[in-house]
C-alpha cells in the first residue's frame, strides 16, 4: 500500500527545493522521477546515474520500495552526509567527503548571501579579493 504524499523541504548543500514524498517512521521517500527532478539523481538498471557517472546498487530492495526512493539509503550510496527531521519535513544533504576534502584544499570558502542590520543582501562572492573580516553569532 503506497502512502500519501506531503511536502518537503529538500536542501542539497545549500540549494532548497519543495518535493512531493512518503514521510512514514522516520523515514523519507522520493518517487525516482522527483528525485531526478530535485537532484538530478536516475535510477536506472545499471544503478543510480547522475549525468556520466553511475553509483552500482547492490541492494535495491533497501534503497526503492513501493513508496520510493528512501532518502537515508540513497544518502549512504552516494557518500553523502544526511541530516533531516521527518516530522517537520526537512531534510538536508551535505556535501561528500571527498568534495569537502576538495575544498579545504583549495581554501576557498562557499558563496552565501546574508543580510546586514539594515536588511541589504550582501554576498561573499562580491568581497573576493578584498580582505574580509566575517564575524558569526549565534544564540544558540
Amino acid at each position: 500500500m503506497v502512502m500519501p504524499s506531503r511536502a518537503v523541504t529538500l536542501i542539497d548543500e545549500s540549494r532548497p527545493v519543495t518535493v512531493d514524498a512518503v514521510v512514514q517512521g522516520g523515514s523519507i521517500r522520493l518517487a525516482p522521477p522527483v528525485l531526478e527532478r530535485a537532484l538530478g539523481w536516475e535510477l536506472k538498471p545499471e544503478g543510480l546515474c547522475l549525468a556520466d557517472t553511475c553509483v552500482p546498487v547492490r541492494d535495491r530492495a533497501a534503497l526503492v520500495g513501493d513508496d520510493g526512493v528512501d532518502l537515508r539509503a540513497f544518502a549512504r550510496l552516494i557518500d553523502r552526509p544526511l541530516a533531516m527531521d521527518p516530522d517537520e519535513g526537512v531534510a538536508v544533504l551535505g556535501a561528500s567527503a571527498g568534495d569537502r576534502s576538495r575544498r579545504l584544499a583549495a581554501m576557498d570558502a562557499p558563496d552565501f548571501t546574508l543580510p546586514d542590520l539594515e536588511g541589504r543582501l550582501h554576498s561573499l562572492r562580491d568581497q573576493r579579493g578584498k580582505k574580509t573580516l566575517l564575524i558569526a553569532w549565534a544564540s544558540w
